[in-house]
C-alpha cells in the first residue's frame, strides 16, 4: 500500500516539482521547505519595512518559490512586481502575496510535523 502524500492534493506546493529539484531526497526537501518558510517571513517583513525595496524583495521571493514548487507564491510575487512597475494597486498585490505565503507556510508546517 503506498504512503499517503505529505501534503493534500490541493496543496499550495507542487510536491512533484519539489521532489525533482531535490532529487527525491526527503531530508533535503524538509530542509529546503523550512528554509523557504523562514525566508518568506523575512522578505515579507522587509517589504513592509522597506517599501522602496519591495520590487527586489518580491523578485527574490518569486525565484525561491519557483524553486520549491510554491507557484501561487511565485505568481503573486510576479503580480506585485508588475504592480510596482506600472504603478497600480500595490497594496492589493502585496496583500495577495502575504496570503499566498501564509497558505504555503501552513502547508509546510503541516508537512514538517510528520
Amino acid at each position: 500500500m503506498p504512503s499517503p502524500p505529505l501534503a493534500p492534493i490541493d496543496s499550495p506546493l507542487d510536491l512533484d516539482h519539489l521532489s525533482r529539484m531535490t532529487l527525491g531526497d526527503s531530508e533535503l526537501e524538509q530542509e529546503v521547505l523550512a528554509m523557504f518558510a523562514e525566508q518568506a517571513v523575512r522578505l515579507i517583513t522587509a517589504m513592509t519595512a522597506l517599501p522602496a525595496e519591495t520590487g527586489v524583495l518580491a523578485h527574490k521571493l518569486k525565484g525561491s518559490a519557483r524553486g520549491i514548487g510554491a507557484f501561487a507564491v511565485a505568481d503573486a510575487a510576479a503580480s506585485l512586481e508588475t504592480a510596482i512597475r506600472i504603478g497600480q494597486n500595490q497594496p492589493h498585490a502585496l496583500a495577495a502575496l502575504k496570503e499566498a505565503v501564509a497558505e504555503v507556510r501552513a502547508a509546510i508546517a503541516a508537512m514538517l510535523k510528520h
